[in-house]
């Protein structure tokens, strides 16, 4: 097997790196774990806890809770996020196996009584919980037809030592994995890797064609994956993890009560029936780095999943968009919405209804969007200012709506009030086609002296050729002050000799 870099992409080297850029804060004081919820909430930066309860263990939170990290996470900016990862999407990337003495994940190796859910810092996240979660979970299993593996993310609800509650309760190709195993009375077989690096998670979201997604996983690296077997089941995991939970789930079904759980919606989730999880083998870096993620509370727009959630719809709704319009230019989840309800897209517009075109994209792409706006691309729809702005002087609510209804949608959102489909409303924020380039439509900007090459010239001289603008006057006159032009002009006015044209340009009479 040959050797393979197991540090590049390791969660601790990333996290090392937002601590040298000021991104993370780090907390050496000893923490209890019902305290860690508290000193992520809200906060800006990345939280790493070097002493988390009695074990005194490491703890990194909120890595993926702004833009500019999960940008930094792909070496781009945050305005280059989307088109970064849409080209390395584009490019898969096998895996490369390691043995188990190659991988750091299998450092340490606890399996049966030793392997223990209570001995890591799983910790209570919101108050009305129903257990401690493990919140970054990535997990791994194989279709069984074509063997390929699938990766997801999934929250575990601590039930025991070894035993847990795994939300799949939504649509997703692990929910039909697994409901194809119970169909045949079987377990099933499935690890997660807790301690990623962003790019890992990335790529779990990510929706793409039916593949082995560890070539996605690769795709979004960069960089080919290194992979170990599991030791306990066949499932193979990144070898690079800072942990690993192997086991199965039960083949009895959605029978256990789970939650509730802090959504990422923004509020709490009901109690369910879940499947459970049996705990077969920790296996772990000797000094691993444990990860939570952040998931619900007010600041959801500075939360992990939000941020997560944001780059699964832009990827989506941007797999829409070009087919539907000529020029998309860009696109933005606003993370306070969760990531998806509230969609900006901005474009350049080629022909009349081009707008239009770009709601209805949206509206029918696998992006959770119920608001769509859509600028034209004068607008940075990064900007709240900006798009404000659009919204409250190019928009009109009996011209420039569109409401559609009976859509799929996320079952999390309290509005829909039971319902099992929902309303989408698009906003049409352009000005009207073909009337950009007019005065009415015109922005403001402070005014830019050009030189004209011809020396000094007059006020009469000038408009005796063409109409011109005061500050195309200026210009003409090589001045920087501009009340001589206006002593000039009202001597053409008293001449009875200066009017002006529609435009607002000065002319001369008769010209």
């Amino acid at each position: 097997m040959p050797a393979v870099d197991t540090e590049r992409f390791r969660l601790r080297r990333f996290v090392e790196r937002l601590v040298q850029m000021g991104e993370c804060e780090v907390h050496d004081a000893p923490t209890d774990l019902v305290d860690v919820a508290a000193v992520l909430e809200g906060n800006p930066r990345a939280t790493l806890l070097r002493s988390v309860g009695p074990e005194k263990a490491e703890l990194i939170g909120n890595v993926m809770g702004s833009r500019k990290r999960l940008a930094l996470a792909l070496d781009t900016d945050e305005a280059g996020l989307l088109p970064t990862l849409m080209a390395r999407l584009a490019s898969p990337l096998k895996p490369v196996k390691v043995s188990g003495a190659d991988a750091p994940v299998q450092q340490v190796v606890l399996k049966g009584e030793e392997a223990d859910l209570c001995a890591l810092p799983v910790h209570l996240q919101h108050g009305e919980d129903g257990a401690p979660y493990i919140s970054a979970g990535i997990d791994f299993a194989l279709f069984r037809e074509t063997g390929h593996t699938n990766v997801g993310c999934r929250r575990i609800m601590l039930r025991g030592p070894r035993h847990a509650g795994v939300d799949m309760i939504a649509p997703s190709d692990m929910r039909a994995i697994y409901l194809d195993a119970v169909s045949r009375g079987e377990k099933l077989p499935v690890a997660y890797a807790v301690g990623s690096h962003p790019a890992d998670f990335m790529a779990a979201v990510a929706g793409t064609p039916p593949m082995d997604e560890l070539d996605v996983l690769g795709a979004v690296r960069g960089a080919p994956v290194p992979i170990v077997k599991c030791v306990t089941n066949d499932v193979w995991v990144p070898a690079d993890a800072e942990y690993v939970l192997e086991g199965y789930l039960d083949p009895k079904g959605h029978t256990e009560p789970e939650g509730p759980y802090g959504e990422y919606v923004g509020y709490y989730g009901i109690v369910k029936r879940n499947p459970v999880f049996h705990l077969t083998a920790i296996t772990h870096r000797k000094d691993a780095l444990f990860q939570t993620v952040t998931i619900g509370g007010r600041a959801l727009g500075r939360t992990d999943t939000a941020q997560l959630t944001t780059v699964k719809t832009e990827s989506a709704a941007w797999a829409g968009l070009v087919t539907a319009v000529r020029e998309p230019v860009a696109v933005f989840a606003t993370p306070s919405s969760g990531g998806m309800y509230n969609v900006r897209v901005s474009l350049r517009q080629r022909v009349p209804g081009e707008a239009r075109n770009a709601i209805a994209a949206v509206f029918g792409s696998m992006a959770e969007a119920k608001n769509v706006f859509v600028f034209d691309d004068d607008i940075d729809v990064f900007s709240d200012e900006q798009c404000d702005w659009a919204l409250g002087t190019r928009f009109q609510g009996d011209r420039d709506m569109t409401v559609a209804s009976g859509f799929r949608v996320v079952p999390l959102d309290p509005s829909l009030g039971g319902a099992r489909t929902g309303a989408k409303v698009g906003y049409d924020c352009t000005i009207p086609f073909g009337k950009r380039g007019s005065l009415e439509w015109g922005i403001p900007a402070p005014p830019v002296l050009k030189t004209n090459g011809q020396g000094k010239r007059s006020v009469a001289d000038v408009l005796g050729e063409k109409p011109a603008s005061f500050l195309e006057l200026m210009s003409a006159a090589g001045t920087r002050d501009g009340r001589e032009i206006v002593r000039e002009l009202d001597a053409l006015y008293s001449a009875d000799k200066l009017t002006r044209d529609e435009g607002g340009k000065y002319t001369l009479k008769g010209k």
